[in-house]
């Protein structure tokens, strides 16, 4: 097994493309051990020192680090973790994803604002960020702010700010009048 890995603009993450599908659909994101409790593999990855975080997409594993700790000494053992997870034949997930991101879907009661907004972030977003590793999760529209949350790599990432304010910002204030401002969240 032939597992590639990407830098993230995020430093204490890196992108792990094991070359196999990781989730059927929709991502998982794990901050810490305790919410792993429905995914064998995160909770295996979680076993690695060091590991704080773990996001599975489509085809791809991101794993956030602790500061303490240098890629160098932990990227082989994350290496090992995932060959392992495959080799056993576990599943990914044991049920549904706990926070399963469906934010986007839409939603008979959205306000066309609101869909149009989460057809932007879907289209033309959400590819851009699982590019570098992560995923967008849209909270809420209130008072011209769109309240956003970043998950995987974009979670604590040193540029999701410019991201946010920047990019999507920008884009939406473009498209959508309506929009005077993009927030991030903590979920």
């Amino acid at each position: 097994m032939f597992i590639q890995t990407e830098q993230t603009p995020n430093p204490q993450t890196l992108k792990f493309l094991p070359g196999r599908v990781v989730m059927e659909e929709g991502t998982a994101f794990f901050q810490n051990d305790q919410e792993a409790t429905n995914s064998p593999f995160a909770k295996r990855l979680f076993g690695v020192e060091g590991v704080e975080g773990v996001f599975f997409g489509s085809d791809f594993i991101t794993i956030t680090k602790t500061q303490t700790l240098d890629w160098q000494v932990m990227k082989p053992l994350v290496l090992g973790s995932i060959m392992d997870h495959y080799n056993s034949g576990e599943a990914t997930l044991i049920k549904e994803p706990r926070k399963d991101n469906k934010s986007l879907e839409k939603d008979d009661n959205d306000t066309d604002i609101v869909k149009q907004i989460k057809e932007l972030l879907d289209t033309r977003v959400r590819p851009a960020v699982a590019m570098d590793g992560g995923d967008i999760i849209y909270d809420s529209f209130k008072d011209g702010i769109v309240y956003l949350h970043m998950q995987g790599a974009c979670s604590g990432c040193p540029s999701s700010t410019a991201t946010l304010k920047m990019g999507i910002e920008n884009m939406l204030k473009h498209y959508v009048p309506e929009v005077q401002e993009v927030r991030p969240i903590d979920a």
